[in-house]
């Protein structure tokens, strides 16, 4: 069998949770099916972070073109090619690919149907065209949550509910479960001044990208809040991650916080360095106003650290019962779940019991064995 796979989100620079997704099935598929021919389209070289596994049934098909890649120069490979299935990890499917090809498109989250006012212009309307497009003529559809699927059907009310498969995604073990040396994690903390010895680095943690729909000002209200209190006057809070669209107001926020000199951002930061961010951290805060999964949440759990969530989309859904939750604007509400897990060691060791216990359903095997079987039964 030909399997076709856009893999041009993998030449990027930036590193999301789509891009993850993306790598980590790669890394899988060619050891569950060595008969199949991998047909690997993308750009440009391939983000070394990002690069994945190639197996020897892999066809790496790096073809640069500057315009609208997916729907000429991706589409005429596609024609060229005819290969049996075409898997898009995107929102998007070529307009004139063959015929006779199967799609199957993974909807990571409908965000923008909810909060058009946390996206530029520019991309709402593609947004918008290329998804409605890739819901209605793709043979299968692949939802990360099942958050993401009554999205889906709320939206997209003609959308068959068989077409839709719920696949959630997974996190790495080997790297997020590892216990790191305390040498390594100090250096770690020293490069990201966050900690200039041992005893000097109580923090809060949140990874993601420095945009609007992520909701960090609600994390740093609440911040301020328990900062203002003695008990607290030695935390941070560390935002791990670049920033991305709208972020300018966000910034400006932080910078003119009374705490600015305790908020640390890191701005990219490399795996290993994520790593024992996350061991480090008093508290992982999760706050955003809508998630189609939420891998730090997994990547928290792996790490022992007690997770705080806003309760909503698919937060809930990937959290479980081993998390706190708090009401997503309420930032009284936050400040005063921070404090209780910060005061209370008991607390701390229930929450990372149950983390560890709840991120035995999730795995990035699991995800590309469901996926893989998806994308050849379609």
């Amino acid at each position: 069998m030909k399997i076709a796979i856009d893999c041009a989100d993998l030449d990027y620079n930036r590193i999301d949770g789509t891009r993850v997704y993306i790598k980590n099935m790669l890394d899988w598929f060619g050891s569950f099916d060595s008969e199949s021919a991998f047909y690997l389209y993308h750009k440009r070289n391939f983000n070394k972070a990002l690069r994945p596994v190639l197996y020897q049934n892999y066809i790496d098909r790096k073809i640069p073109y500057p315009w609208w890649w997916t729907q000429t120069r991706f589409a005429y490979e596609l024609r060229a090619e005819h290969p049996h299935k075409c898997w898009m990890p995107i929102q998007q499917i070529p307009f004139i690919g063959p015929k006779k090809t199967k799609y199957i498109v993974t909807i990571h989250d409908l965000a923008f149907k909810i909060f058009s006012g946390h996206f530029p212009q520019k991309d709402i309307l593609k947004l918008n065209f290329f998804t409605e497009t890739a819901i209605r003529h793709a043979d299968k559809i692949i939802a990360i949550s099942q958050s993401t699927k009554k999205d889906i059907l709320k939206f997209y009310p003609k959308t068959r509910e068989d077409k839709i498969i719920v696949i959630h995604h997974g996190f790495d073990p080997k790297l997020f479960s590892k216990k790191i040396s305390s040498d390594k994690l100090l250096s770690v903390l020293k490069k990201h001044k966050i900690a200039n010895s041992e005893n000097e680095h109580r923090y809060l943690l949140y990874v993601g990208a420095i945009q609007p729909r992520k909701n960090l000002p609600t994390l740093l209200k609440a911040f301020e809040i328990i900062k203002r209190k003695e008990e607290f006057n030695d935390i941070k809070l560390v935002f791990a991650g670049e920033p991305a669209w709208l972020s300018e107001k966000i910034i400006q926020k932080i910078d003119d916080s009374s705490f600015t000199h305790d908020i640390i951002r890191t701005g990219k930061v490399d795996f290993m360095d994520l790593a024992c961010l996350y061991q480090e951290a008093e508290i992982f805060v999760y706050p955003s106003l809508y998630e189609g999964f939420g891998i730090p949440i997994l990547e928290a759990f792996a790490s022992e650290v007690p997770v705080v969530i806003a309760d909503n989309s698919s937060l809930s859904e990937v959290g479980g019962d081993a998390v706190m939750k708090f009401s997503s604007l309420d930032d009284h509400e936050l400040a005063r779940i921070l404090q209780n897990i910060l005061k209370r060691r008991t607390m701390k060791e229930k929450m990372v019991k149950r983390g560890l216990e709840r991120i035995k359903r999730f795995s990035w095997e699991k995800c590309a064995k469901n996926t893989l079987l998806a994308i050849k039964e379609a």
